[in-house]
């Protein structure tokens, strides 16, 4: 069905949609059937859709890579990755010893 065109709600410019679901909110919240999470329900919401999502292992591992990257990419720090860090350090692998000589 290429060059279907969208109609209904769909087919409306983002103003249009805006103005109409406003109405409804507004409406709904007249009308007392409006629900607003309490902390509570809100908590169990976020931990219900976290568990849900950590069920997919594929899609933790491409964030916890994409995760990892980007803490390389020096944005965390200033310094080069812990990895390059260790390589750099004299033998010994303690660093320079600074003694207060009196």
């Amino acid at each position: 069905m290429a060059g279907r065109e969208r109609g209904g709600f769909a087919g409306m410019n983002r103003e249009k949609q805006r103005e109409i679901a406003r109405r409804g909110g507004r409406a709904a919240h007249q009308k007392g059937t409006a629900h607003e999470f309490s902390s509570d329900e809100a908590r169990a919401a976020g931990r219900k859709g976290g568990v849900s999502v950590s069920q997919d292992r594929d899609h933790m591992s491409r964030i916890g890579r994409a995760g990892g990257l980007s803490s390389r990419s020096g944005r965390r720090g200033s310094g080069p990755a812990p990895s390059a860090r260790a390589s750099q350090q004299p033998a010994g692998g303690q660093g320079e010893t600074h003694s207060s000589a009196a």
